[in-house]
């Protein structure tokens, strides 16, 4: 059975379940349950551990395990909101945003699976963003005191989280203030095709669930200045564009433009 890696990337994403069979023929390493469960603690924080780990202890704790089915352009929850619960995206893509009181949105990061969201109101009775869907998807509510008051491991792992989060602000922040256009757009693709990787799937192919004006958003660039930036990538023959489909077809050649030098358009 032949399958585009791309193909299997959209499958995990989207929750489906592949035979062990098809993933290792395809070079993605199947994993016993066990073996996940014991390796929870030191998983990357954006990947199928947590997930696991809640389908095994959740029943050992007599709660349900809470599925929550979304559609595009729904909101998970928004900011001042009062906080119920975590959200452990099973499958789908999110964007989480803040949003002034004259209607200003700022997009703050693009979510997929295995990440969580709400993780920035944990010290808060209220959400502190807006979650929206991109695309269809599934959500598992995270009991949150629950699992703190009865895994200590469990609250090791969102320490862990919140750590790792902090630090990829860091790197955007970096990126956004001293990164030209390209290289903002290069940077942000890298990283999706990095974030692919972790998970067992190439990065070589990627399909955007925002649109370019999110993007833009997310990069502090106009839509216009996206559009442009990636015609310019895909002229030079670094990247292949069709629709919200990007191939990255040399990764050497993106690599220097992004050590071209830093300067902010």
């Amino acid at each position: 059975m032949l399958l585009d890696r791309n193909v299997l990337a959209d499958a995990y994403l989207a929750g489906d379940v592949l035979e062990a069979g098809v993933l290792e023929a395809h070079g993605v390493e199947a994993r016993s349950t066990q073996a996940d469960a014991a390796a929870f603690a030191a998983a990357p924080a954006s990947d199928a551990g947590l997930e696991l780990w809640l389908q095994r202890e959740l029943p050992r704790l007599g709660l349900p395990l809470q599925r929550r089915r979304v559609r595009a352009k729904q909101h998970v929850f928004r900011a001042g909101q009062p906080r119920t619960a975590l959200y452990l995206v099973h499958a789908g893509f999110f964007k989480t945003a803040l949003v002034s009181e004259d209607g200003r949105e700022k997009i703050t990061g693009f979510r997929m699976r295995g990440d969580l969201l709400g993780l920035d109101a944990l010290d808060m009775n209220a959400y502190a963003c807006d979650a929206v869907a991109l695309d269809t998807g599934e959500l598992w509510e995270v009991p949150f005191a629950r699992l703190r008051n009865q895994h200590p491991q469990f609250q090791e792992r969102i320490t862990a989280l919140l750590a790792q989060e902090i630090r990829r602000d860091w790197n955007w922040m970096l990126a956004l203030g001293t990164l030209g256009a390209d290289q903002r757009v290069v940077t942000f693709l890298f990283d999706l095709a990095a974030r692919l990787h972790a998970l067992g799937f190439s990065g070589e192919c990627l399909q955007l669930r925002m649109t370019r004006a999110e993007l833009g958003n997310f990069l502090a660039l106009t839509l216009e200045t996206v559009a442009r930036s990636l015609s310019r990538l895909q002229a030079r023959g670094l990247i292949e564009v069709a629709g919200r489909e990007i191939r990255l077809r040399d990764r050497a050649g993106l690599g220097e433009v992004l050590s071209a030098g830093a300067r902010v358009h």
